[in-house]
């Protein structure tokens, strides 16, 4: 017992050495809007399917909000307030942003990429996925390239960095393609579905996700072509850089015991609810590399 307990001791050391408790306590913003209130605010998404969505008792659940309970770990320890409540508040691609900017919510447990131009807005922890976007369309379509969707009208969710990744392919390729946004994930797979676009562009595993829960999983496919890879990670306010080393901390943690790994196996390599569907999807070579060496670069 005591030998098997010392690995996570020396790394729980380390980590709280390097994020200088005390001076965390005094400058972070956060902490100090946390200690006030008495309670940490997530904020999640709805149907981002594993990393954050609704569970079968209509609770959030999934990878990313696994890693925010690390997170209020951490924060209780570092503030000395294990009784501290924590509230979950729903938010979508188009307003997460501006209710972590105004203090509604504290750090976003969903599935946002990390890009240049919203670090000019938001700060990001260390990646916590590696993901590509790639075209979903039905099952018996004739599509088999992007090249297939010229003259069709395609979906988009509102609020997606990927939009304007698919219009550069539209542009590039120059396609006559009709783009159409939805409100969120699960409507741009209902539009698919029912006929009103002839693909979803998405990042392969929200892509993925929906589909397995899907009433019928087997009616979709997706096209062969991948693009450039993308980073997933924690949003936190960008004028709060300790408490991003907070949340970066309870993360790296996870990874240097091994924690991650076993979340990871939980809900991209087992049958997750609410229809106990398993995505099969094993931890790639880039994914494995950040756990190795947890990063918020957004080069490989």
């Amino acid at each position: 017992m005591i030998r098997k307990s010392l690995p996570t001791l020396a790394i729980a050391a380390v980590s709280f050495a390097l994020l200088d408790i005390p001076a965390a306590r005094a400058a972070s913003q956060t902490l100090d809007k946390i200690r006030e209130v008495g309670k940490i605010t997530f904020g999640y998404r709805e149907a981002s399917i594993p990393f954050a969505y609704l569970g079968v008792d209509q609770k959030p659940t999934g990878l990313s909000l696994d890693l925010c309970s690390t997170v209020a770990d951490k924060i209780k320890a570092v503030l000395q307030r294990p009784e501290l409540g924590i509230e979950y508040v729903p938010v979508n691609a188009s307003n997460r942003i501006p209710l972590l900017q105004n203090s509604t919510i504290d750090v976003e447990c969903g599935s946002t990429t990390n890009t240049a131009d919203r670090q000019k807005q938001v700060a990001f922890s260390v990646a916590t996925y590696v993901a590509s976007p790639r075209w979903l369309v039905s099952a018996s379509s004739q599509v088999m390239e992007p090249k297939g969707l010229d003259g069709q009208t395609v979906v988009i969710t509102q609020g997606s960095l990927n939009f304007g990744v698919a219009k550069k392919i539209i542009d590039d390729q120059k396609l006559n393609v009709t783009i159409v946004q939805a409100k969120d994930h699960a409507e741009s797979l209902l539009m698919l579905g029912t006929g009103r676009a002839m693909a979803w562009f998405e990042d392969d595993i929200l892509v993925a996700g929906l589909v397995a829960n899907a009433s019928d999983p087997k009616a979709f496919r997706m096209l062969a072509a991948t693009y450039a890879p993308s980073y997933y990670g924690l949003m936190t306010r960008r004028d709060d850089p300790e408490f991003k080393a907070l949340v970066d901390a309870a993360i790296k943690e996870k990874m240097a015991s091994g924690g991650f790994e076993r979340l990871y196996a939980k809900w991209f390599e087992s049958p997750i609810p609410p229809k106990g569907q398993n995505l099969q999807l094993p931890m790639s070579d880039a994914m494995k590399a950040r756990v190795v060496s947890p990063s918020d670069a957004l080069l490989p």
